[in-house]
């Protein structure tokens, strides 16, 4: 009942902070990865990669949302991504903010010229679940009240 009530919950705060913005959710087949999202803002879905990885939408103010999962062949560990991360030299890239637990990590910063929020989760399963939000800083206040809602759906089985 908990998770019903978790998802009631994401499904309402999307709802409120998007206006009349429907919300959507995605599940991946080959992962389990579950994302909820407004679609009304999210509108352009592209092709699905051949791996059946994941998904990505594309909203008309140039933001984007990627939902998807990767074998964690490594045995990586949150707070070893955080770190990784976090020591990056690729250029224009910048984490500004992260933060950790048991089974799941948050980033967020700047790449590229576009703000990203990023949340992954390292299942029990060796699948490492993410979403993804980047969008440009003057879009700053409309999806950052999105991001927190769209990247608390993430879930796996």
């Amino acid at each position: 009942m908990r998770r019903r009530s978790s998802f009631l919950a994401t499904v309402a705060i999307i709802a409120a902070t998007s206006a009349a913005a429907a919300p959507f959710t995605y599940v991946n087949e080959r992962f389990g990865t579950v994302c909820t999202f407004p679609d009304e803002i999210f509108t352009d879905r592209q092709p699905e990669p051949e791996n059946g990885d994941g998904q990505v939408w594309l909203s008309a103010d140039g933001a984007s949302l990627t939902c998807s999962g990767i074998l964690n062949v490594d045995d990586d560990k949150p707070q070893g991504f955080v770190a990784d991360e976090r020591a990056s030299k690729e250029p224009g890239y910048t984490v500004t903010y992260s933060k950790t637990g048991k089974n799941w990590a948050v980033l967020s910063g700047m790449k590229d010229g576009k703000v990203f929020y990023e949340r992954r989760l390292f299942g029990r399963d060796g699948v490492i679940r993410t979403v993804w939000i980047d969008y440009p800083p003057a879009l700053k206040s409309k999806y950052d009240r999105l991001v927190g809602a769209i990247a608390g759906s993430l879930k796996g089985p």
